[in-house]
């Protein structure tokens, strides 16, 4: 074959390939008041693959981040050179049922210039929570889920052929790394199945305990007993938008659905899947909870880390499982992990402004 035919074939398939690519994740364009269409950030919208071949070992993550106040925290998160960023909901303020809208306040996020320049060295996975999902404490009845949902995988470059996209909710999986220091990542919908809440007229508290309801679906259930049953990892995540563990204050979590709480923690004492540690948001505040489960042979925690632009008011609440303190200031989480052999040693801390570390847990297990 001549020289110039080779060339000629090699500059077709690679235009082929980049148009594969662009289809399957078009850049965002907008039209100006004279009409002509413009392509947005190229750079802020290029698809962003997740590699799974190599464990982080800096991982940061956070929850409610208000578009409409100073995007500040970016810088210090990037500081931390985390190789990933989970997000656990609340990650815009949208509240609107308007996926334009919707998809607008994402594309600003993300061509935001600190966390274009996280995402440009940092990979990112995660799910939506109320505010993403389009209505407050919203639920299954939401009548924009697909939507939300839609936004979200477009925001997190989830590929056009993920079996995410096909299926219903926002739930996933990833699996990174090799050998005895795999970590594995299952991230939770809490929203697109869950069952309704009862308000409390009596004041006393927000919502009633909804003993009959569900929080993740009958398919969502089976997922997740099977990813907690197969997976091969020495450490395993659970990503969760509201917490699980602490269940005395009056705000959403798992605890205003007992049974649904409970079976979660029994589903995890049975299998007892290697390792397992929980990280939730939602809150407005960071802290760590910790029980023990009977049956499992090491404390369970869940790290929660919320608040990237903005904190709850009020005095500390009570939450018998804390360990440490409760840190009512803007804060993101970071996991750094070492191994001996094949045993994880996880750092749980809390960050702020000027990466100002708050608190750290260290669990050895």
């Amino acid at each position: 074959m001549k020289k110039a035919s080779l060339f000629f074939l090699v500059t077709l398939c690679v235009q082929l390939l980049a148009f594969v690519v662009v289809a399957q994740n078009p850049i965002p364009k907008e039209t100006s008041k004279s009409g002509v269409v413009q392509v947005m950030d190229a750079e802020a919208f290029a698809p962003k693959p997740i590699d799974t071949s190599v464990a982080p070992t800096i991982i940061a993550f956070g929850s409610c981040n208000k578009m409409a106040l100073p995007q500040t925290m970016w810088q210090h998160v990037i500081a931390n050179n985390p190789q990933l960023w989970i997000w656990l909901g609340d990650i815009i303020y949208a509240d609107t049922t308007d996926t334009r809208a919707l998809a607008a306040h994402y594309r600003r996020l993300k061509t935001t210039p600190d966390y274009k320049k996280m995402r440009s060295r940092t990979q990112i996975i995660g799910v939506y929570d109320d505010h993403d999902y389009g209505v407050n404490d919203g639920c299954k009845n939401h009548p924009m889920k697909k939507g939300a949902k839609k936004c979200l995988m477009d925001f997190l470059d989830v590929p056009m052929n993920s079996p995410v996209r096909k299926r219903e909710g926002a739930y996933s999986s990833y699996t990174f790394g090799k050998g005895a220091q795999r970590i594995k990542f299952i991230v939770l919908d809490t929203r697109y199945f869950r069952d309704t809440l009862e308000k409390d007229t009596t004041r006393l508290r927000r919502y009633n305990p909804n003993m009959q309801g569900d929080i993740l679906g009958e398919a969502q259930w089976r997922w997740l007993e099977k990813e907690l049953r197969t997976s091969t990892a020495n450490l395993n995540v659970l990503c969760s938008s509201i917490q699980i563990i602490s269940d005395e204050h009056k705000h959403e979590k798992w605890g205003n659905f007992p049974n649904q709480r409970k079976k979660l923690l029994s589903l995890i004492s049975s299998v007892q899947p290697k390792n397992l540690l929980i990280i939730s948001g939602d809150r407005h505040m960071a802290e760590v909870s910790k029980m023990q489960l009977e049956g499992l042979p090491y404390p369970l925690y869940d790290f929660t880390s919320s608040g990237l632009t903005h904190i709850r008011s009020g005095n500390e609440e009570i939450n018998r499982y804390r360990v440490g303190d409760m840190i009512l200031k803007k804060n993101f989480g970071v996991l750094k992990i070492t191994w001996n052999g094949d045993k994880p040693i996880v750092a749980m801390q809390v960050r702020g402004q000027m990466n100002e570390l708050f608190q750290e847990i260290v669990v050895k297990y």
